[in-house]
């Protein structure tokens, strides 16, 4: 479980960063989103929403590192669940997108997959 852990808050923390370097214009917008914003002001309500989910998807995995009561089990594994399906369909998303989706993104996501998968499956 330590390192499904660990492996989540690698890829939360790559994809902050990600969209941290999206907001300040060092990565290209055109680079996301398939290339499909107009504009940099399209862009970014979606690397604002990615950021926030990605501080929220960082703090439910602490909580799962350190969770000791299995009164939670349950609903942690529902979710963990619903994170794999999201981010396999971020991943096959992806792979149509931009070079840069494909080559960086995707394996973000898949690292985000593979936890997530990790954190469901594995008993503590």
């Amino acid at each position: 479980m330590k390192t499904a852990v660990f492996m989540g808050i690698i890829f939360y923390s790559l994809t902050f960063l990600i969209h941290f370097l999206i907001i300040s214009g060092i990565i290209p917008f055109t680079w996301v989103n398939g290339g499909r914003s107009e504009s940099f002001a399209e862009q970014l309500p979606i690397s604002i929403i990615n950021t926030i989910i990605s501080i929220i998807g960082v703090v439910f995995t602490l909580f799962v590192g350190r969770n000791k009561l299995y009164k939670y089990k349950r609903g942690i594994t529902v979710i963990c669940w619903f994170f794999v399906v999201l981010w396999s369909f971020g991943f096959i998303q992806q792979l149509f997108g931009t070079p840069f989706e494909k080559m960086v993104c995707s394996l973000v996501l898949l690292l985000g997959v593979i936890s997530n998968l990790r954190m469901a499956i594995e008993k503590k």
